[in-house]
């Protein structure tokens, strides 16, 4: 059975827990659910901080920044989703259409599913991966066992000031696996996020190959049919302006996203960083690396394909151009290749992912992100 969508099932089926999909009767349920526990969850952040804030606890409150750092970019993420919900919508429906029009050729399904199985490989590793980090980042606690009787102060996976007491260890443990669901939950969503925005720049680039591969068409439309040459000619021009306003959709979803990453991650290197260098002889080092240098390598991860992501999508658009200037122009009627000088034209603006409209993100625009949270954690080491 053919393929139908470059968006997997595992994505598809995530997507109503988290509010995006609108077609199903859970959807304002899913929104409620998160407002609610990210808004207490960060209520709890705060109290913590405020009661901790001075210069001995400060190796927790970057601990605590951290987390609240991280909660707030979902919360915000998800937002931006359920306010573009409409351009979403439409971004599946152009999905749905470049697969019908695939059907009729079989190079064309080929490529499309080759794209789509990349797509599915990089899903199931991003989310295997954000999964294991959250296990990793738990662990310790998980396996601390610790007695409600026997300490002063409990610990929970994040930094938290819960505003009511714990007096039974069932009450406790009841609390560590609510955490721990919903920390569980908080990580898929950040990864079916990141995922979305890797299926939709590769079904970009999947398109882009095809239009590339009707462009080497068109000498051997014209050895048979003039009139099949134009019909080609028309498609080209159509599947081009598909491939600009399909783009245009995704800086609109992702393009205030992405700002707000540049800025969340730029913290959260530099101060997951400061944890795992400042854990470096400490009597429990194991244990805080193991929680931390995880969820380091995803942070980073996550940077690098939103940059990855505006890269490709750059040099893809790029190769529309050098496609149409060396396919068989000079076999059309002049008439006909003068319509391509208007891909040529269009294609020197280049197809970008931009961060709140006002950089390109690319793979320069990573080694910024390296370069600068590299100083602040300089900074920060000062301070210690």
């Amino acid at each position: 059975m053919m393929r139908k969508s470059t968006i997997n099932r595992i994505t598809l089926f995530l997507l109503p827990l988290f509010g995006i999909c609108p077609s199903k009767s859970c959807t304002l349920i899913s929104r409620v659910f998160w407002i609610v526990t990210s808004g207490f969850i960060e209520y709890c952040h705060y109290c913590y901080f405020l009661l901790h804030l001075n210069l001995e606890n400060f190796f927790d409150l970057i601990d605590c920044l951290c987390s609240f750092l991280a909660h707030m970019k979902l919360l915000i993420d998800l937002i931006a989703f359920w306010i573009n919900q409409q351009k979403f919508i439409e971004t599946l429906a152009l999905i749905t259409d470049d697969w019908s029009d695939c059907a009729n050729s079989d190079i064309d399904v080929r490529m499309a599913t080759c794209k789509a199985k990349i797509s599915d490989r990089v899903t199931n590793i991003i989310l295997i991966l954000h999964i294991i980090a959250i296990i990793a980042y738990c662990a310790g606690i998980i396996l601390a066992d610790i007695d409600i009787t026997e300490t002063n102060e409990l610990i929970f996976f994040n930094k938290l000031e819960l505003p009511f007491r714990i007096n039974t260890q069932h009450m406790y443990k009841g609390v560590l696996i609510a955490e721990f669901m919903h920390l569980f939950l908080s990580n898929l969503g950040i990864g079916l996020i990141n995922t979305i925005l890797l299926t939709l720049i590769l079904h970009v680039g999947g398109q882009i190959d095809i239009l590339q591969y009707r462009l080497e068409q068109l000498a051997f439309s014209e050895i048979r049919n003039e009139q099949e040459s134009i019909i080609t000619v028309n498609k080209i021009i159509q599947k081009h302006q598909k491939i600009i306003y399909f783009s245009e959709n995704i800086e609109s979803l992702y393009t205030y996203i992405a700002l707000l990453l540049f800025v969340s991650n730029i913290a959260l290197i530099c101060s997951i960083g400061f944890l795992i260098v400042t854990a470096i002889g400490s009597p429990d080092a194991t244990q805080q690396i193991i929680k931390c240098i995880l969820f380091f390598t995803i942070t980073n991860l996550e940077a690098y394909i939103y940059c990855y992501a505006g890269e490709y999508l750059n040099n893809k658009s790029k190769e529309i151009g050098l496609a149409t200037y060396n396919c068989a122009w000079y076999n059309l009627k002049p008439k006909d290749s003068r319509v391509l000088l208007f891909i040529i034209l269009r294609s020197q603006k280049q197809l970008t992912l931009t961060a709140g409209k006002m950089m390109d993100l690319s793979l320069q625009s990573f080694a910024s992100i390296m370069n600068i949270s590299g100083s602040y954690l300089s900074v920060l080491l000062a301070m210690q």
